[in-house]
């Protein structure tokens, strides 16, 4: 409804409007609704998981005792033997991943974030081969490990934790690229890796060693210790390093040299001599 005010002179002066206030916002756009509590948890994992994911996984490493399948020594070996072989299936994806095309899966921050959408390469045939392979190389040390905490704890952990940082990562991707991310996704599988094809994808495309090694000798020297070291634990928490030496100084002797080429990585890239354009670059 429109007024008309007049002055003290009986002229009409300018028009006052007495319509609703919510007319006003009637046209103001919705608002976005609220992150759902999966995105928001995996925001939090996003912020804190380089801290947050090793402690848990140590934590169950020293609050669980391992044990052997029927308890026998020889199946216990080749169970570690299955353990270490997923975990090395992971990090050859992530290594394949990593040297033909780089994702930045850091964020900014300690924020989920992207500066464009990465499609090419193995992001061709999987939206998460990097996650992919880090959860074979958790599940490589849990079965490494042996334990019922590590099953009944690590496992639902992890892979509870990686679908909540998925989350958030594909509403950031959603809101930024809109009908491109939507249409990718359509395409491409969440998890797992299609590898049909894959040639195809990889075609022009050159593999960049010094970016493998700059970005990922740390996280694979990590792992590799670790699960040597797991081994060593857990036959010498059952024995003595008499009963089995041959086997107890390949295990330290495997780990020795991974801190050794770990040393020579980092090494390489603190000095410049490698950086992951490559060679002194």
């Amino acid at each position: 409804m429109v007024q008309l005010r007049r002055d003290d002179r009986g002229q009409v002066s300018q028009p006052v409007s007495h319509a609703p206030p919510q007319a006003a916002s009637a046209s103001a756009p919705p608002s976005a609704p609220p992150p759902s509590p999966l995105v928001r948890y995996g925001n939090f994992l996003f912020k804190y998981r380089d801290a947050l994911f090793p402690a848990v996984l140590l934590g169950i490493f020293v609050l669980s005792r391992p044990r052997w399948p029927a308890g026998d020594a020889r199946l216990d070996d080749l169970l570690d033997l299955a353990g270490f072989a997923v975990a090395l299936a992971g990090q050859v994806l992530r290594v394949a991943v990593v040297g033909y095309a780089y994702i930045i899966r850091g964020g900014k921050n300690k924020q989920v974030y992207a500066e464009e959408l990465v499609t090419r390469g193995f992001f061709n045939h999987g939206r998460n081969p990097l996650y992919v392979g880090n959860i074979l190389i958790l599940l490589g040390l849990l079965l490494i490990w042996n334990s019922p905490l590590g099953y009944l704890v690590g496992g639902p952990f992890f892979l509870v934790g990686y679908v909540a940082i998925v989350a958030a990562e594909e509403a950031f991707l959603r809101r930024k690229f809109g009908a491109e991310y939507d249409a990718y996704c359509a395409r491409v599988p969440r998890w797992g890796v299609r590898f049909r094809g894959l040639g195809r994808s990889l075609e022009g495309m050159s593999f960049n060693w010094s970016r493998v090694i700059v970005k990922e000798y740390g996280s694979a020297a990590y792992w590799m210790a670790g699960a040597l070291a797991l081994m060593l634990a857990d036959s010498l928490r059952n024995g003595a390093w008499a009963d089995r030496p041959a086997y107890h100084a390949a295990l330290a002797g495997g780990i020795a040299l991974v801190v050794v080429l770990w040393a020579v990585a980092r090494w390489l890239k603190k000095s410049k001599r490698l950086t992951e354009h490559g060679p002194g670059r």
